[in-house]
């Protein structure tokens, strides 16, 4: 049981930090820009990607045609000369700012992830600041394991990905105190 209230008090930890991160800090937005010509950029949208919803990489390569040098040698002609896009596309539309949904896959997200983090915290008797240091390794470790690889590969914006770092870092440092803070306050109760 200790476990499972450690995780509802970091999910709770990380929701609230989030949504500081976010709407008071601008975290989320570092090197996220408006079109500037946004009805011209929608209005091809569909001509251009159809009705299948997904990531849209531009200028695109097919994976089935690695082998055949000439689509190879035009795209390595192509790509050089070309705008680059990673677009995620949804035919449909949605309104952005209606975040109902949104917000509570984001808390169960938070929580689940300090479920896991929970979990292997009481594994071993650890330290308080062991513990904390290891909510730090493991914020350090998804960055390393998600973010860099989108910067990396999809070249998602290097502002974005460091604040992503901040956010995530800070944002376990916190969950992870209050969680090692349950968890070792738990341990030491008599039985």
């Amino acid at each position: 049981m200790r476990i499972l209230i450690a995780a509802i008090f970091g999910g709770i930890v990380m929701f609230i930090w989030g949504g500081i991160a976010h709407m008071a800090l601008g975290l989320g937005n570092p090197g996220i820009h408006q079109p500037v010509h946004e009805d011209a950029v929608l209005s091809t949208l569909h001509e251009g990607l159809g009705q299948t919803p997904g990531v849209y990489i531009l200028p695109s390569f097919d994976p089935k045609q690695w082998h055949n040098q000439a689509a190879r040698a035009a795209y390595s002609q192509k790509a050089p000369a070309s705008a680059y896009a990673w677009i995620v596309y949804q035919p449909q539309g949605e309104d952005m700012l209606d975040m109902h949904s949104q917000l509570s896959r984001q808390w169960a997200s938070d929580t689940l992830a300090s479920l896991a983090l929970a979990i292997i915290m009481g594994l071993a008797t650890l330290s308080f600041a062991r513990r904390v240091g290891l909510a730090a390794a493991a914020a350090v470790f998804a960055w390393l394991s998600v973010l860099v690889p989108y910067w990396n590969w999809y070249r998602f914006p290097e502002a974005l990905t460091w604040a992503a770092l901040v956010e995530q870092l800070i944002g376990w440092l916190l969950a992870g105190t209050v969680m090692a803070w349950w968890i070792g306050r738990q341990e030491r109760k008599p039985a």
